[in-house]
């Protein structure tokens, strides 16, 4: 949830985000288009209210009324969807700050008994136009999907009643409603990306077979923090990364944290068949940085003062010291320090809870995937903690959603596999070819490191897993000479592994899940746990101490190019082993450092 124009991780003004500078440009595009005659509508498409301590601190507020929604009503806005991460506080939660909400609250797929008080699966939306001088009445039909997984990824917050579709069959389903209550547009609130052009049950990324639905003239898409138009996107089938178009029909993603406005332009004509049909179709971004950066908008600066503050305030309470720099600016390709911390947190408040019991003699583990990574984000989205004093806003920091700790126990065989399906983050590196090391369309937050163990990655051949956990290319291995306190680690070894409830619960479809074992260990979240680790409440952990327990297999004569954010410069000495050699800044804005294998 990031209201203001603000950083509360670094205590800094972030002028590339925040809705307080999406409102002006909100406002500029309402102005425009009524001075030319148009209707305005305005949605939002979920995962609104999570991500940032402000978020955190809004929700535990619950006696007094909730700044989003507050914001909602002074922008007018028409309606809003849901995203995953919006079930992430609970049902009661939720409830109460959308029973707040200024307009409807749509989200069509996801049923459970009593959700229709807070939320709803469809909505009719009546606008009267002027066309000739004469009125004429205008009804869009909204309706609005989210990931199937979510039933997964947020199953310790929704109870066994809750069932979620798949966003295919949903939104059959509810344009053909739509259109039989005669709707003559139809919109959907996407929350899910680009993936697959094939259409299949319960898909995450659904947007290419969902655009090929007969009856939606506009998408508003999400949930991978990626932006449409958007060049990235060249070359995916069905897609007019220029221009926005998917199977002919209008998409935006406008990013993530407020960084753009979503613009889409239906021009539509009456017809004596159906009243009205689109006769054409414009796609825009407006992002809130750039040549002419947005400015905050002063009504909702004040509007968000209270809670603005408080946060602050609360990010600041001290609770620790380090003596090291922590950063993620090389999570990538050497040891990440707070990753460290945050796996050792993990540790040491699994081991409590394994005294007395069969698994206490068990080599124990820990598994932590960066945060903080840039990727999607940008440049500005790294981790940056100066030696001294910890704060709240530093725990935040290293763990961003307030996800739960979990336990498993997995053999040595689904070791290797979790490792190798980690592995598929990097690109296959070809000798003499320079290429960049993390592929982006591989998840950065999936990049598990296993703390406890030290293994090679070989990056000279395929990946052998690919996005959605499938084994793709058998004949090869990534990992190699994976050992455990120097011994090398057999097939049959048993590990407990502490982790967290996303990626227990099957988040990043890491292959060894279906046979994972579930230890029973109190609900606690990992931000608590850490901060308990951090005031001396839990034991320290020897596996936070060390190497890096991965590196990459010697490759003579090659390299690789590392994107990180220019700050990394300060840092160079932390990848002296890769003899790094700075390669100018790209057009986002991240500096680009030159790799030796």
């Amino acid at each position: 949830m990031n209201l203001r124009s603000f950083d509360y991780y670094s205590d800094t003004p972030e002028p590339t985000i925040g809705l307080t500078r999406t409102a002006s440009l909100i406002r500029e595009a309402q102005t425009e288009a009524q001075a030319g005659g148009s209707t305005v509508l305005l949605f939002d498409n979920g995962d609104s209210l999570q991500g940032t301590p402000v978020g955190d601190l809004a929700a535990e507020q619950a006696d007094k009324p909730h700044a989003l929604m507050q914001a909602f009503g002074a922008l007018e806005y028409d309606a809003i969807g849901l995203g995953n991460h919006d079930f992430g506080f609970g049902q009661d939660i939720l409830d109460s700050i959308l029973s707040q909400a200024p307009c409807p609250v749509v989200c069509s797929n996801v049923h459970r008994p009593g959700a229709n008080e807070v939320w709803q699966d469809q909505a009719v939306l009546t606008r009267r136009v002027e066309v000739a001088g004469q009125q004429a009445s205008l009804t869009v039909g909204v309706f609005s999907v989210v990931p199937p997984q979510t039933r997964n990824w947020e199953s310790h917050r929704l109870g066994d009643d809750v069932r979620i579709d798949d966003i295919l069959t949903c939104a059959r389903t509810k344009v053909s409603d739509l259109r039989s209550h005669g709707c003559d547009v139809i919109i959907a609130l996407a929350h899910t990306g680009l993936g697959s052009a094939d259409p299949a049950p319960n898909l995450e990324n659904a947007i290419i077979p969902l655009a090929a639905i007969e009856g939606i003239d506009a998408i508003i898409a999400g949930h991978t923090h990626l932006t449409l138009p958007g060049k990235s996107h060249a070359g995916l089938e069905h897609v007019d990364a220029t221009g926005g178009m998917v199977h002919g029909t209008p998409v935006v993603m406008p990013g993530s944290a407020g960084s753009h406005l979503g613009v889409i332009d239906l021009t539509l004509t009456a017809t004596t068949e159906k009243g009205w049909s689109v006769a054409a179709h414009r796609v825009e971004l407006r992002p809130v940085s750039g040549a002419d950066p947005a400015p905050e908008d002063p009504s909702l600066v004040a509007l968000f003062s209270d809670v603005h503050s408080a946060t602050r305030k609360q990010a600041e309470e001290p609770i620790g010291h380090t003596d090291q720099h922590l950063h993620s600016y090389f999570s990538f390709c050497a040891k990440d320090r707070g990753l460290a911390m945050v796996a050792a947190a993990q540790a040491s408040a699994v081991r409590q809870n394994l005294k007395g019991t069969p698994h206490e003699v068990t080599p124990l583990l820990s598994a932590v995937a960066p945060s903080k990574f840039g990727g999607r984000a940008g440049p500005r989205f790294y981790s940056d903690i100066p030696a001294g004093v910890m704060r709240m806003r530093h725990v935040a920091d290293l763990n961003i959603f307030p996800n739960e700790l979990r336990a498993v126990t997995v053999s040595g065989e689904h070791v290797r596999d979790w490792l190798e399906m980690s592995a598929g983050v990097f690109n296959q590196v070809k000798p003499g070819v320079q290429t960049e090391l993390v592929n982006p369309d591989r998840a950065g937050h999936n990049f598990d490191v296993l703390f406890g163990l030290s293994y090679v990655i070989d990056l000279s051949v395929p990946p052998r897993f690919d996005a959605e956990g499938r084994l793709v290319n058998p004949a090869y291995q990534r990992i190699s000479d994976l050992r455990f306190q120097g011994h090398a680690v057999t097939a049959e070894q048993r590990f407990v592994v502490a982790l967290n409830n996303y990626r227990a619960s099957g988040g990043g479809h890491f292959p060894f899940i279906p046979d994972a074992e579930i230890i029973n260990v109190p609900a606690l979240p990992i931000q608590h746990a850490l901060k308990d680790y951090l005031t001396g409440a839990l034991p320290t952990e020897s596996l936070e101490q060390g190497p890096c327990p991965f590196h990459f297999a010697p490759m003579p004569e090659s390299s690789v190019l590392l994107k990180t954010s220019p700050k990394a410069m300060r840092h160079l000495a932390d990848i002296a082993e890769f003899i790094p050699t700075l390669a100018g800044t790209d057009a986002e804005g991240f500096l680009h450092i030159q790799l030796s294998l």
